[in-house]
């Protein structure tokens, strides 16, 4: 299987900003790789992949900066999960999910998917299909920082 992972990094700006948000984002994908880290001893490391194959665990690291002049305020990042990945969580605890392509988002344990026959069950990790990160705090200029989210091949 070729490397097929697509990324898409996407602020999006809420519409009542007085002032215009510059926030760079920069994405990338990494396998994760066991290493020798001594005799005897391994230790994981981050790749960037050439191949994937299905049960690999891989690392979506989005890097943000502040390019502008002024504190970027209400910023919010959303990350649709690749088609060929199931989510297995986020580096951060405030990062929410969506399992209806960007809806509606929330924390995992909270959300419902309906079942075949109409009724809802909880939602499960491959259920997951979009990551957002929501800022409380201002980016304040020339501010910047990471988010980043885990998954594993199909």
């Amino acid at each position: 299987m070729k490397h097929a992972l697509f990324l898409t990094a996407l602020a999006v700006p809420a519409a009542l900003f007085a002032q215009a948000q510059s926030v760079a984002l920069n994405s990338k994908a990494f396998v994760v790789k066991q290493v020798p880290d001594g005799p005897g001893k391994t230790k994981n490391t981050l790749v960037v992949p050439e191949r994937v194959l299905p049960g690999e665990a891989l690392v979506f690291m989005l890097e943000y900066k502040n390019t502008g002049a002024k504190p970027a305020t209400a910023f919010v990042i959303n990350n649709p999960i690749p088609e060929n990945v199931i989510y297995t969580g986020a580096e951060q605890p405030w990062a929410e999910v969506s399992v209806d392509r960007g809806k509606t988002f929330g924390q995992l344990a909270a959300l419902k998917v309906a079942k075949g026959d109409g009724t809802m069950r909880a939602a499960l990790p491959n259920d997951v299909t979009a990551v957002r990160w929501k800022f409380t705090q201002p980016i304040p200029a020339a501010g910047e920082g990471r988010v980043m989210f885990f998954a594993m091949v199909k």
